[in-house]
């Protein structure tokens, strides 16, 4: 059995007659749109979405400062001024 990540659900039938209508009564929560009892896609609120994005990209810079410490022997000392 699937695991849905969201407590809403609603058919692609009901999705298909009126999603203005399911977005509206999401309140801002994601719901997942079902076909054949399972997860076709999740739609989500755009604040959401965007709040997911930036967690995504701190996620990944949050990896590359990681990365790049391991790295600190090899850095090179330099002058701001500089530069």
């Amino acid at each position: 059995m699937e695991t849905l990540m969201t407590q809403q659900t609603v058919s692609m039938s009901e999705f298909k007659r009126n999603p203005a209508s399911v977005l509206r009564a999401a309140n801002r929560r994601p719901v997942a749109v079902l076909s054949h009892n399972k997860a076709a896609f999740y739609m989500v609120d755009p604040a959401l979405f965007e709040a997911m994005l930036d967690q995504m990209a701190d996620r990944d810079l949050e990896n590359l400062v990681r990365s790049r410490l391991t790295q600190k022997a090899q850095a090179i000392s330099v002058d701001i001024d500089t530069v």
